[in-house]
């Protein structure tokens, strides 16, 4: 496997020689590897959210618009074998349930790969996987859904779990009016039917999980309990954080179907050799989504950059 280092020195010398962008090369070179090495389709699903960049949430969360990358790169693909390399902060859960019906009306097994991080609905969306592959450095994340809200300090993402725990701390305190007035301000933020949102969101993810594990992770398997996976993945108050990372060994004792990298040396190479290409492509390209299979068809998003035209000096007036 080339190195970090050895990698850039790779894109530089394709450029140089080819006088092209290096980066769509070299990644789908990588890719047809694993693929050659697997035998299996490959599909790439990566976003630019562990790179700086200020680069939009709409921009990078799973969204609608990912099933139309899907069906691009599924087109023509025979078999009904599939390995996803993932790596993704989440989105939105209604989005994931599109992407996972999508895909397993097309493919009967499949594999998920985490080179790196899938978290929140991309956690989600690994678990509707027959497995998950991760190495030590690879991480998923609790599933507890988030609300963008307008706060004094701007827009804020907060923990549906946090919103009702802090409402029902409100209602204890606020039973002495010496503490109303100080409640007001916080209790203002909440718009009609929030805390309904709050436990339908929260809700939606258990199911959601719940069902994919019974149905595909855990069918037929003893020793997983998927309402347990499911609720534990979901509670915020165990992991205090929405961006706590669940490591290899946290996920296997969760009883999910783990497969670690590093059992197959080659193959943890190729992998990496993709993810590293990746990031390289997102550093050195306005790049923000690329969804790609094996065979070199790709559905890539590009940052959008709005130029304001410099105005013509106006001379002062006499």
């Amino acid at each position: 496997m080339p190195t970090w280092g050895q990698l850039l020195q790779e894109l530089k010398r394709v450029q140089e020689e080819t006088k092209q962008p290096p980066f769509d090369a070299v990644r789908r070179r990588y890719l047809t590897e694993l693929h050659s090495y697997t035998k299996r389709n490959t599909i790439l699903y990566a976003t630019k959210w562990t790179q700086p960049g200020g680069v939009g949430p709409e921009d990078i969360s799973i969204n609608e618009e990912d099933v139309q990358g899907l069906m691009e790169v599924i087109f023509e693909m025979k078999t009904r074998d599939l390995d996803l390399v993932l790596h993704s902060p989440g989105g939105s859960p209604e989005a994931t349930e599109a992407v996972v019906t999508y895909l397993r009306s097309k493919f009967d097994d499949i594999r998920v790969i985490i080179p790196h991080a899938a978290m929140s609905a991309a956690t989600m969306l690994a678990c509707a996987a027959n497995r998950i592959v991760m190495g030590k450095y690879s991480f998923l994340g609790p599933i507890d859904p988030q609300f963008i809200l307008q706060t004094p300090l701007g827009l804020q993402a907060v923990p549906a779990q946090a919103i009702l725990d802090q409402f029902k701390r409100a209602q204890e305190e606020c039973k002495d009016p010496k503490v109303l007035s100080s409640w007001l301000p916080i209790l203002s933020q909440y718009g009609p039917a929030l805390l309904v949102q709050c436990d339908n969101a929260i809700e939606l993810s258990r199911q959601l999980v719940r069902a994919w594990l019974q149905k595909y992770m855990l069918a037929g398997k003893s020793g997983g309990s998927a309402d347990k996976i499911a609720d534990e993945l979901a509670r915020h108050e165990s992991y205090k954080s929405h961006g706590r990372h669940i490591s290899l060994e946290d996920a296997k004792q969760l009883g999910l179907v783990i497969e670690p990298l590093e059992a197959d040396h080659t193959f943890q190479d190729k992998v990496l050799s993709v993810f590293h290409a990746t990031m390289h492509a997102f550093a050195g390209t306005p790049a923000v989504k690329i969804i790609e299979n094996h065979l070199g068809r790709a559905y890539i998003k590009m940052q959008q950059q709005i130029v304001i035209p410099r105005q013509p000096e106006v001379p002062p007036s006499q």
